[in-house]
């Protein structure tokens, strides 16, 4: 049978976490677990996509995001296109603009996995159809959806929770504490110094949140004291890989273990949003451990980006 789908929204471009509303995040969440509940009952969910073509560009290697978009799409009754970036070769080829202009008359939605933020922003002012953000320098919404629905699932609720990210202050990172904010979560970022977020972020972040109660430290064991959540992220991201070393030697003491999991509540879950590098922002302890709710965190992206796709269209 198929599942009733609800009131949707108007279509728009997705491209930080604060263009869906307080009642779209809720209306998402909601979706997304309802959605997933019938595919584990069996059922057929509503064809959204039935006709439709969804244009993945992906100017960085992926793994989760390829694979989970496209079965979204798929479940969805769509398809999809891949465009890798030698066959694009964004503003290099062609400009932005004109790539925007043209891949919109084929395609009814863009997915756009990209170095740079305004590259994004660009594309999604020049084309007719909504652009997703599904990885920038900046920001990663798509991760930060399945992330809390994650959450969601562990605890039945975000209000009064404690999320403590250990590592850099990157995309992840800005897209979580964006969220945390809206959600009511409090949010503390333990990162070396000149690792963390800037004034201007923490401004924008703190003025769009419900609780913007936004910490920064440079002690981890502070940060994850009492946290119900603990988060890292590899110390180095694509298109920092001259920096790797360097970010080796100042991140080694931010390194989840099992010592700095015993300063979180006994209940707490460690998340990741991969691919991790074992060994150094996380030991296999904590990876393999009571506490690793990784894989629930990669299966859930699958979820939150599948009910995006289905209120953009419904």
């Amino acid at each position: 049978m198929l599942l009733e789908s609800t009131s949707g929204m108007m279509s728009k471009s997705i491209l930080t976490d604060l263009d869906l509303t307080d009642a779209e995040l809720q209306q998402l969440f909601s979706l997304a677990a309802a959605q997933k509940a019938a595919l584990r009952r069996g059922e057929r969910l509503p064809q959204i996509l039935q006709g439709k073509t969804v244009g993945m560009l992906f100017e960085k290697p992926s793994l989760r995001t390829r694979v989970s978009f496209e079965v979204g799409v798929s479940q969805l009754g769509g398809h999809s296109i891949f465009l890798g970036a030698q066959e694009v070769q964004l503003g290099k080829r062609e400009a932005i603009k004109d790539f925007a202009r043209v891949i919109c008359r084929y395609v009814d939605l863009i997915v756009a996995r990209v170095f740079k933020q305004e590259h994004l922003e660009e594309m999604a002012r020049e084309s007719r159809v909504p652009v997703i953000n599904a990885l920038s320098d900046y920001l990663h919404p798509c991760q930060a959806l399945g992330d809390f629905l994650t959450i969601r699932e562990h605890f039945g609720d975000w209000a009064g929770r404690k999320l403590a990210f250990v590592g850099d202050g990157n995309n992840v990172a800005r897209s979580l504490a964006l969220l945390a904010a809206r959600l009511g979560v409090r949010y503390v970022l333990a990162a070396p110094e000149g690792y963390g977020f800037t004034e201007d972020f923490l401004a924008w972040a703190r003025q769009a949140g419900r609780n913007p109660e936004i910490a920064i430290t440079h002690d981890p064991l502070a940060a994850v004291a009492d946290a119900d959540i603990v988060y890292t992220d590899v110390w180095t991201s694509m298109g920092q890989e001259a920096e790797a070393e360097t970010r080796r030697q100042r991140f080694r003491p931010f390194q989840v273990n099992a010592q700095l999991m015993t300063r979180a509540r006994p209940e707490a879950i460690f998340m990741h949003c991969l691919p991790a590098h074992r060994g150094e922002e996380v030991t296999d302890e904590v990876m393999d451990g009571p506490h690793a709710v990784v894989y629930d965190q990669a299966e859930n992206r699958l979820h939150a980006q599948r009910a995006l796709m289905t209120m953009l269209f419904q």
